[in-house]
C-alpha cells in the first residue's frame, strides 16, 4: 500500500499493536518460575530420643554434615577445667568401628571427604565435608566418633602433649587476641559459665583421664543436647541415616546418669584481669613488632535470642568490627568510627577493633586497642570516649553504611557451605528453628538511630570488664576507667602528680 496507509501510525512499517494482548500466531510463552520457598527453608525433624535433625538444600556434588553438641567450657563448673579442650583434640581418633585416625581419614578419602572438630564456650562441632553420595558412611562415622570413641591411654597422652605445646605457643604468639579474649571473658563473668577458661590449665593436663571424660560425656553428650545438621542433602535421606545410626545407640560410657547438667545462667560481674608481661621481644626478625601494651574494654550487651541482638550487631559494624579494616574503598572499614576517629587521628595507635561475642544468655561488646606502653593512659581515654560517643548522635549515612555492610557480610559468608552448616546447626541447637538470611536482612534494615541509642544507654549502666596485657606501668585504675565510662564525656579523672 501507499506510505501512511493501513494501521501504521507515524512509525513507517511498524503496526501499532497493543502488547497487552497475545500476538496472533506467536506460541504461548512458558516462563521459568522460581521454585516454591520449600527449597530454601531449613527443615527440622525431632527423633523419638530428642535428637534434632536439620537440613538445608544446596545444589552441588558435596555436602557438609555434622553433629553439634550443647557442651563447652561454660559447662565445666562441676568438673575439671579443660575437658572441652581435650575432647576437641581427641575428636576423630579411634572408635568402636575404626582402629585409628588414619583409618577414619582413609574412609573419608573414598568420598573425597575431610573432617574437623571445633569446640567453643558453648558448643562442640564434629563436621565432615564429603561427596553427597557417601552420606550413609558419613553419618555412621559421625555417630561412632561422638558416641563410641575409644579414648585409649596412648591417645590421651598424645593429647596432653599437644595441649601443653599449644599453651606454650599461645603465650609466645605476637597476636595476643586469643589471650585477651580469654582475659576479658574471665573479667566479665568471673568464675561462672562463659567466664570459665576455654583452654585447659597446665596443671589439669595430667588430671584429665578417661574416667573424667566419661563422667562428663555421660551428662552432656545426650541426644536431647545434639543436632545432626546437613547442607547439600535431601532431608528424608538424612533423617533415615539418623534413625539408622543415632537412634537407640548405647554410648561407650553407658546410659547411667552422670552428674546433673549445669543449667546456670551467665552472671555478668565486670572487673579487671591484668597480665604484666615483657613484650619487648615478642617478634624479633627483619620486621619486628614494636613493644605494645594491649587493652580490651567490654560491657555486657545481650544474648543472641533477644531482639536487641540485631542493633548490637549493627553497632559493632559501625564501630569497626567484623574484621573489616581495610583500605578497600567505600563501605569498607575505613569509614568505621574506630578508623575515622581513632586510627586516623592518633597515628601512634597500633590497632583499634571492636568485637561482639554473643551467647544464649548474655553477650559482650568490646574494643581492643594497642599502643606503646607510654601512651596507655591516653589510649584508654580514647576508648572510653568512644564508648560514651556511641550513645550520642548517630549519623544517617554511617548507620546506613553499617547496615549495608552487615547485610553484605552476612550474605557473603552464607555463600559457603561450611558456614551455612554452622549457621543451621547453631540456630537449631539454640532455638529449634532457623531464621533465613533474607529474614535477618529485613531485621537489619529496620534498625533506627533510636535503637542504637537505646541499647548503648542500657549497656553503659553496667560495670566495665577490662583486660590488660603487657607493660602496665601507666594503666589507669579500674575505678578510674569505671568513672570515665559513667561520665558525660568519657574522660578519665585528672591526675595531679608533683613529680613526673
Amino acid at each position: 500500500g501507499a506510505p501512511g496507509s493501513g494501521s501504521a501510525t507515524g512509525g513507517g512499517a511498524y503496526p501499532s499493536v497493543s502488547l497487552a494482548c497475545p500476538l496472533p500466531g506467536v506460541p504461548k510463552a512458558v516462563f521459568a518460575a522460581a521454585e516454591s520457598r520449600e527449597r530454601f527453608e531449613t527443615r527440622v525433624t525431632v527423633l523419638e530420643n530428642g535428637l534434632r535433625v536439620a537440613s538445608q538444600n544446596k545444589f552441588g556434588q558435596f555436602c557438609t554434615v555434622g553433629i553439634l553438641v550443647n557442651s563447652g567450657s561454660r559447662h565445666e563448673a562441676k568438673y575439671l577445667s579443660g575437658i572441652s579442650h581435650f575432647l576437641e583434640k581427641l575428636a576423630f581418633s579411634s572408635t568402636a568401628q575404626f582402629g585409628s585416625k588414619d583409618e577414619i581419614l582413609l574412609t573419608l578419602e573414598k568420598h573425597g571427604g575431610i573432617c574437623d572438630c571445633q569446640a567453643s564456650r558453648d558448643t562442640i562441632m564434629y563436621a565432615v565435608s564429603a561427596d553427597a553420595r557417601g552420606l550413609d558412611t558419613v553419618v555412621n562415622l559421625l555417630a561412632d566418633v561422638t558416641l563410641q570413641p575409644r579414648l585409649s591411654d596412648e591417645e590421651i597422652e598424645m593429647t596432653r602433649m599437644a595441649i601443653r605445646f599449644e599453651l606454650e605457643d599461645l603465650n609466645m604468639r605476637p597476636d595476643p587476641e586469643p589471650l585477651l579474649t580469654e582475659m576479658i571473658h574471665a573479667a566479665a563473668f568471673r568464675d561462672n559459665t562463659v567466664g570459665l577458661n576455654r583452654f585447659c590449665p597446665v596443671e589439669n593436663t595430667d588430671k584429665i583421664d578417661r574416667d573424667v571424660l566419661h563422667s562428663y560425656l555421660s551428662s552432656y553428650y545426650t541426644p536431647d543436647r545434639m543436632v545432626l545438621a546437613g547442607v547439600g542433602i535431601e532431608h528424608e535421606h538424612l533423617v533415615e541415616c539418623a534413625r539408622k545410626y543415632l537412634l537407640g545407640v548405647q554410648p561407650v560410657w553407658g546410659t547411667g546418669q552422670g552428674r546433673a547438667v549445669d543449667r546456670s545462667v551467665a552472671q555478668y560481674t565486670g572487673g579487671i584481669v591484668k597480665v604484666e608481661k615483657d613484650m619487648s621481644d615478642v617478634s624479633l626478625g627483619p620486621t619486628p613488632i614494636p613493644e605494645l601494651t594491649h587493652i580490651m574494654i567490654g560491657l555486657e550487651s545481650c544474648s543472641f535470642l533477644e531482639d536487641d541482638f540485631i542493633p548490637f550487631a549493627v553497632l559493632n559494624m559501625m564501630m569497626g568490627g567484623g574484621g573489616s579494616f581495610s583500605a578497600g574503598g567505600p563501605g569498607k572499614g575505613m569509614f568505621t568510627r574506630l578508623y575515622l576517629n581513632v586510627l586516623n587521628r592518633h597515628h601512634w595507635m597500633y590497632n583499634a577493633t571492636s568485637y561482639h561475642h554473643s551467647y544464649e544468655d548474655t553477650g559482650l561488646l568490646c574494643i581492643h586497642a594497642s599502643a606503646d606502653p607510654k601512651q596507655v593512659r591516653e589510649m584508654v581515654e580514647i576508648i572510653t570516649r568512644e564508648f560514651i560517643l556511641m550513645a550520642g548522635a548517630v549519623g544517617e549515612v554511617e548507620l546506613e553504611r553499617a547496615k549495608t555492610q552487615l547485610k553484605s557480610m552476612l550474605m557473603m559468608n552464607l555463600e559457603s557451605r561450611p558456614v551455612i552448616f554452622e549457621d543451621v546447626g547453631r540456630q537449631v541447637l539454640a532455638t529449634n528453628t532457623r531464621k533465613l538470611p533474607h529474614e535477618l536482612c529485613a531485621l537489619i534494615s529496620q534498625v533506627k538511630p533510636t535503637d542504637i541509642k537505646r541499647v548503648v544507654t542500657k549497656m553503659l549502666h553496667k560495670k566495665p570488664a577490662v583486660a590488660a596485657l603487657g607493660d602496665l606501668t601507666d594503666l589507669p585504675t579500674y575505678e578510674h576507667i569505671q568513672a570515665a565510662l559513667s561520665s558525660k564525656d568519657g574522660r578519665l579523672p585528672r591526675l595531679y602528680r608533683l613529680f613526673r
